[in-house]
């Protein structure tokens, strides 16, 4: 298998390879067999789920050749995988299959600037190596030594170079020492295999304290984000690569890194960062630095994992990307119906935005193309945009513009168009990392988009199935309140009812059914027409209760729900009261005075159907408020329930008993944060 993997890599032209297997049945790809590629650059994708936004993913779970041509592709296509690696190279993913099952994946690795197209040569090479590694899977299984997931890959040892004679061997040691400066080699590790005395100088350790090491572990001035990310650079992309870095307190060193298959040769000498920095055609580099940007992108990243609507979106975006890019202006679009939507904005005036929002799309609008094609567009001036764009007018005042598709599931849902006070140039690596935030928000706004959709439907089933309109009783005065959670879909199991049963007689309900989704919103609904319904024909508090319980306990639906059913009866000027587990009543007397309805609570509804729920009849004065509640309002984390019902009890106690708006506005002003949902209602007899 190694020899094969070796020829395979070495025929198709390219650097490197990763081998993966999909065992029998499995729903992910194990990373078997690793060539050409450090460890711990291969890590974090030794496990890539079949659903994974991964090539490697794509090419087996669709049986197709995957082809990236390089870094803004990977960009555009694989968000997550360029941002890990945001070098120039190029990648091919491919499925592995026998003759009777699809075996596995194989990733080949291509150094940056190579042609933008596979030629049919490396293609054919690539299906030969597929069907022959295939082949070999094959035959381990049918001896059966299936290839099974490992606990680490096996890596192929580097090519070795060439042996040298003494002579040979003499001379080379001298023609290092002659040259300028100093030189050390690398493996493909990144350790140090290799440093002439020059080298070991300028880096002020002995040289036999630093072989074996990472430079960027032994040596602490190194240890610094430019340092690695160069390393990693010159080996993804196979590429000479450079950077300078201070030694303490006051020595500046240019490092030069050479890679090839076997490592990476370094060249080390005295610097002078203002005169090179002066030398090199570009001149520093604008805006923030790439540690700087990298940071924000993997804030964003895991800010992003904890939005949740489409705005949350768009201020986390804002407020992480602005000042990471050095952008001043933001606008996230998408289509609907054939028209611009404008999602959000930042840095733009609303005027401006509010002339956009809702034009019908056309290829004249910056923007269209990118929400049709998901190809990004860069317009350093606006000449460029002019260009793409000839009846744009320049409105914002900005310099620069960078038009970025939002893709998610392969396909662009919104644009991000980003701008600048200031010329930008859009250099390859720039466009790059813009692109792959671009997909980091594109997956966020897909989910956010989602949840928005769903907390409206949610709010839709939570009005309808709540009484829009309480009936009006002669007799009886009523408030009440209903609040969702703060957390999830913004709807839960919490209702409320008050109902007409004769000229001196009403009913009133409040319940809590467990959970905070549709299914808790549906049986709230059940549970509130079934009260609705015993009571209406005249029964009793308990059993209003038990008949309810028993249809929850047939219907099975796995939640159970809480409730108090309350019998009115305004001529006796009494209250007949029944619980099934569910926080007792507080009754407020006329002088101000709080009595605890310490009602014997039946078990909570739907658990077993033969229940009884005790009933207790009280006084109800005129002048008095009687304060049905859910446990939202009173409940918190750490709080004990008794004290957190005492503390509602002096709220309604201190409240004004004949404004019942005001006073129901006061006791959920102050609940806990909202958790849980939230009902209330005040009933306070005497018109």
């Amino acid at each position: 298998m190694d020899a094969v993997m070796a020829a395979v890599v070495r025929e198709c032209g390219a650097f490197g390879g990763l081998l993966y297997v999909l065992p029998p049945g499995g729903d992910a790809l194990w990373l078997e067999l690793v060539a050409g590629v450090p460890q711990e650059i291969a890590a974090p994708w030794r496990r890539v789920a079949l659903t994974d936004p991964m090539p490697v993913a794509d090419a087996v779970r669709e049986r197709h050749l995957v082809w990236i041509a390089g870094q803004e592709e990977m960009a555009r296509q694989y968000p997550r995988p360029a941002l890990v690696l945001p070098y120039e190279f190029s990648l091919a993913a491919a499925p592995v299959l026998s003759d009777t099952a699809l075996r596995g994946g194989l990733v080949l690795l291509w150094p940056g600037g190579r042609p933008d197209r596979l030629s049919r040569r490396e293609r054919d090479a690539i299906e030969s190596g597929c069907r022959r590694l295939g082949g070999l899977l094959q035959q381990a299984e049918d001896r059966g030594e299936p290839v099974l997931p490992a606990d680490r890959p096996r890596i192929l040892p580097p090519p070795t170079g060439r042996p040298l004679s003494p002579d040979e061997a003499r001379a080379v040691s001298a023609f290092v020492d002659r040259l300028p400066g100093g030189s050390c080699a690398l493996d493909t590790d990144g350790r140090l295999t290799f440093i002439t005395p020059a080298a070991a100088g300028l880096l002020g350790r002995d040289a036999d304290g630093l072989l074996g090491t990472l430079p960027w572990e032994s040596l602490p001035w190194m240890d610094v984000p430019l340092v690695e990310d160069r390393y990693r650079a010159a080996v993804v992309s196979r590429r000479p690569q450079a950077f300078t870095v201070l030694r303490p307190p006051d020595v500046w060193l240019s490092f030069e890194l050479y890679p090839d298959p076997s490592g990476i040769s370094v060249r080390v000498r005295r610097s002078d960062p203002t005169e090179d920095a002066l030398a090199s055609p570009s001149g520093p580099a604008a805006g923030p630095s790439r540690a700087s940007v990298l940071y924000h992108l993997m804030h964003l990243a895991a800010t992003l994992t904890e939005v949740v609507g489409v705005q949350d979106v768009v201020e986390q975006t804002a407020d992480q990307l602005l000042p990471a890019l050095g952008a001043q202006a933001m606008v996230v679009m998408a289509s609907e119906d054939g028209r611009l939507r404008i999602l959000g904005h930042r840095g733009y005036a609303i005027e401006l935005m509010s002339r956009f929002d809702g034009i019908p799309l056309s290829s004249d609008i910056p923007g269209s193309e990118v929400l049709t094609t998901g190809v990004p567009g860069f317009f350093p001036t606006f000449a460029d945009l002019e260009r793409a764009y000839p009846s744009t007018r320049h409105e914002d005042g900005m310099a620069s513009w960078a038009l970025l598709p939002l893709i998610a599931s392969g396909r662009p849902i919104g644009s991000l168009l980003l701008a600048y006070d200031h010329p930008r140039t859009f250099p390859p690596g720039e466009r790059a990392v813009l692109t792959s935030m671009a997909g980091l928000v594109g997956q966020a706004l897909d989910r956010a988009r989602l949840y928005d959709a769903k907390d409206h439907l949610a709010h839709r089933l939570q009005s309808a199935l709540l009484p829009h309109t309480l009936p009006r009783i002669p007799g009886l005065r009523i408030a009440a309140r209903y609040l969702p959670a703060a957390r999830g879909l913004g709807i839960g199991g919490d209702f409320y009812d008050l109902i007409r049963l004769d000229a001196h007689t009403a009913g009133a309900a409040i319940g809590d059914v467990q959970g905070h989704n549709v299914d808790a919103a549906a049986l709230m609904g059940q549970v509130r027409t079934a009260v609705h319904a015993h009571a209406t024909v005249g029964a009793s508090p308990a059993d209003v209760l038990a008949r309810t319980n028993r249809l929850l306990t047939d219907l099975d639906p796995g939640l159970f729900t809480s409730c108090v059913y309350v019998h009115l009866d305004l001529a006796r000027r009494r209250a007949c009261v029944a619980t099934a587990g569910h926080p007792p009543p507080l009754l407020r007397h006329a002088d101000g005075r709080i009595e605890l309805l310490r009602v014997t609570p039946g078990l909570l509804l739907g658990i077993e159907p033969d229940t009884s729920y005790p009933a207790l009849d009280v006084p109800l004065p005129h002048g008095s408020v009687l304060a049905l509640y859910t446990d939202g309002l009173v409940e918190a984390p750490g709080v004990d329930p008794d004290d957190a019902t005492a503390a509602l009890a002096g709220l309604l106690e201190h409240a004004d008993p004949t404004d019942l708006d005001a006073m129901a506005d006061t006791l959920v002003r102050h609940a806990p944060a909202p958790g849980d949902d939230i009902a209330l209602l005040l009933i306070r007899p005497g018109g």
